[in-house]
Order: C-alpha cells, then structure tokens, then sequence
C-alpha cells in the first residue's frame, strides 16, 4: 500500500478521496490554486502546495506544476478524482513517466476510451451495439450535412473527448448545422483540448443507464449494478439513482454485461463508468424496459463518476478504496456474485445555481450551513459556514446521497432531508429537488432525458424557488474582548496555518474559500457577489456603452472587432462560467469602439468587455 498520495482535484471530490486515504492509513496531499488557499481540501489534506493562480489553466490543468508538487512532497501516487485533468491521457502519461503512481486506468487505455470514435469502434469489436454515427472524426459542415440527410433529423454532433454535455450539439435542421459545428468545436477545445468532432442520430426520449466497473491488474472484471441518470438538463445530470426504475431485470442484466464485455475487451482496469441509452419505446405489462428495447453504447468515463455513491450505498463496497489497492496491484477481494445490490439510493447534486433562472451560476458566501442528518443519509461536501462560492470552478456545494429500502421509502427520506437541508445566503437547486420529489412523472420513474429541457412547466420551477428559498436575511456579530485569527502563509509553495488569540481587536470576516475567521496574507481569493442571473451588464458613460461581466469567468470566443456594426440582441463575446457558456449580447445597437475581451481571458464580475457607442 501507498504511504502518500496527492489528490490532483479540488473541492467534495478531493475531500471524498482523502477520506479513503485516511482510513486506509496513507498520508495526503493537496493541491490548490490562489483563490483556493483556504478550501476546505486544502485544510483537510495532511499537507498542501500552492500550483498557481485562480485560472484552472494555470493551476488545475497544469500538469507539470501538479506534478512537481508530488514530487515535492514525496508523494508515491496520484488520483484525479473527476473533472479537470481526471481523463487527459497526456497527465496519465507524465505521471505514470514519475516515480509516482497513476491511480487510474492505464494512460493507453483512456486515449483508446476517452476519445468517442476509438471507444466505438472498441465496442463494436466487444459486440456491444454503438449509436449509428460517424466512426471517424469530421472535418467539415458538410460532411455532417451528408450523415443527416442520410440519417435524418436531429442529429448530434459531439467534441471528441467530450462529456457532461460539455461539447455536445444537438442539430435540429440544416440552417443550425455550420454555428452548432464551430461551437462543439470550440468547446472542445476549451475543456479537453481536442476540437476533433463527429457526429451520431440524436435519440430524442432514451433513459440514460450507466454501469460501474472495477477492475485489477490480475484480470478480474467486476460490474457493480447500474445507475440510472436520465434527469438532466442540458446533458447535464441533475439526480442519479440506482436500480434504474426503468428496467427489466433481464435487460438491466443485458446491459451490465454489455458493459463487463467491453471493459475486458479493452483491458480496462480500475474504476470506469459505461454508459448507455436505452430507447424509451418497447415496454412490459408492468411499464418497464424490457425485451424488444433497444440500448445503445454512449462513452466510458475513465474516471470516478460524481454519482459513484449511489454505487456505494447500494453495494457497501468503497469504490475509491478499490481504485487505491488495484493501482497498489492488490487484487479483488470480492467476485461477482458477491455484489448484490441492497435497497434503493439516489444523489442530489446541491448546486450553486437559481433553477428559476435558468440555473444560472451563483456566488456568494453561506451564511447557513445546516446540512441534514440521520438513517439512510449521507453527505459529501468540502464547505463549512462561512465559506464563500466564487465563480473560478464548478458550483457544487455539496453531494446529498439517500438510501432506503426501497424507492418508495428513497423518495420519502429524501423529501425529509432536502426539508432539512439549511442553506442561507447563496441561491441552490434545493427548491428544484424539492419539486421533483413531488413531480408525478419523477415519482412514477416515467421520466427520460428531455423531460426537463421540455416537457416540465418552468413555472413550476419559478413556484418552487419562490416557495421554498431562502428568505433574505441580516446577521449581526458583536465584538468580543479576544479575537481568534487564524492565518494562512506559504513557505516555499507549502501552505502552513498559524492560530493567534488577539484581545480587543473585532473579527475578521471569512474570505476566499476557507471557514472560519482565517485570512490570506498574499493573495485574495474570489469575489463575492449575488446570484449569476446574466452574463453581461450595461453602463452608459460619456465614451459609451461598456458592456460588462455579469459572472466571474473565462472569454471561450469574441465575434467582434472595434469598428463593427451591431444590432441589439447581437452576440458579442462568449463567457463560460461554472461549465456552462453564456452569451455576452448587446443591449442596443450602435458601433463598437473598443474590445477588451480576449480570448482565454479570465475576467471578473463587473470588467468591461466591449464598449459601444
């Protein structure tokens, strides 16, 4: 077994993997950027190093920097966790070139799986049915006009290292075709540095099935049940639950072995998730999935999944415990009959986002931070009160995992702890996930990928947020004769915290990411602010229009020069905040007279973007 290892992530996921380190007695090591010194990984790790400023690009997604803090501090094993640089095989490779260990499937193996072409035809040699597409990247807007016309409407076009419906395009008819083309593109490029992209027949109402494996170096596969993840919006998964309350027994078994096969076919080892869509069209006299339904291989995620935990709640097998001791080249200890799924569990993703409001990102500080508690509870975080969301990163707060002995009993824990659930002074998606648990189609298990995009009333959302968010609120604290201080400076890169007691002196607010009364000496975290409901603001001056930032994010595209005409409503530059893109559009027509936006450019609530006169 390993004595330390670095855990190339940040935030619940980074915390979630030092746990198991913990438990299993290995040492930790964090990683964090600038705006990041006082999160709460980095306070739980047993030693952190600073790789950079706020920019994921010069810090998270820098190899080399994350790397030279392993070797630093001695360190004899990475995990990514997910996101980032969790499936970039060009990392895998470097760490795997170190003294240190990849903890993860091998640095061929995600190339061959993480891009979307190679991984179908790998299925396909597995004898595991892929979606009709292209089996090679295309190189033009036409050869995607040849697939439709032959394939027919809509059809989707994907980044080739794409997931989470990051770089995923959806083409409805031909006049959409070129935009959608040079937007997958460019959000490819933009999270997995890949704008290769091809194209697939877009299946409109699937159920989204994905199935966990694990596996060692000693050729012992394991599935551990499915997931079923067809509640999303925008390709982006909103609850995760496992069984599936979709399927038959016979086809859940079909596709968990479809999903075995392909893994041992590929020489797949460690944790991965194979996903699959299962047409919502053949079902049984009780309304499931059955005989006669078709599924469809979608990717492999070489990596955790945020929603490993329903995994784990049903089974009771410690998955990223399982990925240490298969990197450490332990062996299985359980075969596959040994896994029997128990009950039933779903996750809630508690997401710094206003659903009312097209779930745009939020920012802000937690004023109240009471989470939930009880049997069949589970949560996983890395905030405590205090802590701020800015909007550098992703906008989880927290994970919510509730399991009960069946769905019924599922569904009505879950109404309890969401109910419990305190959060004051940033907007999440807690009304949203209230309003589910109520939702009849939900309830009922009906529900497929497109049920939120478009089928559920957005008045019900409005209704939800208005019922059940947070209340405005002003909190007052008195100044006490001894003030606690805790400070955080860096020694060579390593970050160290230093308690002081202060008489007479008032507290010092939280700031950055950290709890408690703690403050960065040199350098400040994240700014604060309300909720993302825009990504662009307007301010009249004498020199004109300065369009500016609504959000904390990074310019992904400009679509103007100084000297152009533009027409209210036009898109001026593309913002990507917390994952997603946002348009950056002029209020009114005019020229532009001055562009301070630039490509790959972090910016900041309230910076001028484009100015218009």
């Amino acid at each position: 077994m390993f004595e330390k290892v670095l855990v190339a992530n940040r935030g619940e996921i980074a915390v979630r993997v030092m746990r198991a380190c913990e438990e299993l007695g290995v040492d930790t090591v964090a990683v964090y950027s600038e705006a990041d010194k006082n999160a709460g990984h980095a306070r739980y790790a047993d030693e952190a190093y600073n790789v950079g400023p706020a920019r994921a690009a010069d810090s998270y997604l820098d190899g080399e920097a994350i790397v030279e803090a392993g070797e630093k501090a001695g360190a004899d094993a990475v995990h990514p966790g997910y996101g980032f640089l969790a499936e970039n095989a060009d990392f895998a490779a470097r760490v795997e070139d170190s003294e240190m260990v990849w903890v993860g499937p091998s640095s061929e193996s995600m190339e061959l799986l993480g891009e979307k072409t190679s991984a179908r035809k790998e299925m396909a040699t597995a004898d595991v049915p892929t979606v009709p597409g292209t089996d090679d990247p295309v190189e033009s807007a036409d050869e995607i006009r040849e697939f439709a016309e032959e394939a027919g409407y809509p059809v989707a076009i994907k980044a080739e290292g794409g997931g989470g419906g990051r770089g995923l395009k959806v083409v409805e008819n031909e006049e959409e075709i070129e935009d959608q083309f040079e937007s997958a593109q460019r959000e490819g490029e933009a999270y997995f540095d890949n704008s290769s992209v091809f194209v697939e027949k877009y299946l409109e109402s699937p159920r989204h099935i994905e199935v966990q494996i694990i596996a060692d170096h000693h050729g012992n596969v394991r599935h551990i049940g499915e997931r079923d993840c067809s509640l999303q919006r925008r390709h982006q998964k909103v609850i995760e639950e496992g069984p599936s309350p979709a399927l038959t027994d016979d086809l859940r078994a079909e596709i968990q072995e479809a999903a075995r096969r392909g893994a041992d076919a590929a020489d797949y080892y460690n944790a991965g998730t194979f996903e699959f869509l299962v047409e919502d069209a053949e079902r049984s006299d009780d309304g499931l999935l059955g005989e006669g339904s078709d599924f469809y291989f979608l990717e492999v995620n070489t990596r955790i999944q945020v929603e490993h935990t329903v995994s784990e709640e049903l089974t009771g097998i410690d998955i990223v415990k399982q990925q240490i001791r298969v990197a450490a080249d332990e062996e299985l200890p359980f075969a596959q009959d040994d896994v029997v799924l128990d009950g039933h569990a779903m996750e809630f993703r508690i997401n710094a986002e206003n659903a009312a409001n097209e779930f745009s990102p939020a920012t802000g500080e937690l004023e109240t931070y009471d989470p939930p508690g009880g049997i069949g509870v589970r949560l996983d975080d890395a905030l405590r009160q205090g802590d701020s969301i800015g909007g550098d990163y992703d906008s989880m707060i927290a994970k919510l995992i509730v399991w009960g002995q069946d769905r019924e009993e599922c569904l009505a824990r879950s109404r309890r702890a969401l109910a419990e659930f305190g959060i004051e002074g940033i907007t999440t998606v807690i009304p949203f996930h209230r309003l589910m648990l109520g939702d009849e189609a939900f309830v009922a298990g009906e529900h497929t990928t497109n049920y939120l995009d478009e089928e559920l009333d957005p008045e019900r959302i409005d209704e939800a947020q208005e019922k059940w968010g947070p209340a405005e609120t002003t909190s007052e604290s008195d100044d006490e004769e001894v003030t606690e201080r805790d400070f955080v400076v860096e020694v060579n890169g390593k970050r160290f915290e230093v308690n002081l007691e202060e008489r007479g002196a008032p507290p010092i607010p939280a700031s950055g990411g950290g709890g408690g009364n703690t403050q960065q000496l040199n350098s400040a975290g994240p700014s604060g602010g309300g909720d993302g409901g825009g990504s662009s603001g307007s301010t009249s001056t004498a020199e004109g229009e300065q369009v500016t930032a609504d959000m904390q994010g990074t310019i992904l595209n400009v679509n103007v020069d100084e000297g152009d005409e533009v027409a209210a409503g036009d898109v001026l530059c593309v913002l990507e905040a917390m994952k997603m893109e946002n348009d950056v559009v002029a209020s009114r027509g005019g020229e532009v007279v001055e562009v301070t936006a630039t490509e790959g450019e972090s910016v900041d609530m309230g910076d001028v973007l484009v100015v218009l006169d």
